[in-house]
């Protein structure tokens, strides 16, 4: 999540309208020591897992699991990665110059002729 710096100053004035400046430091305090005690869980987590797993895992990071990562990682070359990024953006322009150009299309139509062109569906009463 990215914040703003306007987006934490109201954060900050809200907090201090709601709990008051008196309270708001004790709060903080323990927001910050439930924050450690999680970090401080997931690290030990982290770290018995390792442990349980032994050391042929040592290299593994949770970001590996990703499956793109994964396939970037371990079943292509770094070269297969630059063409495959090459093509996503020339796709990417080759898109966006498509949709330029119906836009430009639909634009030089008129309301009437466009209406005129749209298909005619049949109404079927029994049909609902």
């Amino acid at each position: 999540m990215n914040f703003s710096m306007s987006e934490i100053v109201g954060l900050v004035i809200l907090a201090i309208i709601v709990f008051g400046p008196d309270k708001l430091p004790e709060l903080a305090r323990k927001a910050a020591r439930v924050l450690a005690y999680l970090r401080r869980i997931g690290n030990d987590a982290r770290g018995q897992l390792r442990k349980e797993l032994g050391p042929e895992f040592d290299d593994i990071h949770l970001g590996d699991l990703n499956p793109k990562t994964l396939v970037a990682k371990h079943l292509l070359s770094s070269e297969e990665v630059a063409d495959l990024r090459q093509i996503r953006d020339e796709a990417l322009a080759e898109g966006a110059l498509v949709k330029d150009a119906l836009g430009a299309s639909d634009d030089a139509k008129s309301g009437a002729s466009a209406e005129a062109d749209a298909p005619i569906v049949p109404f079927d009463p029994e049909a609902t």
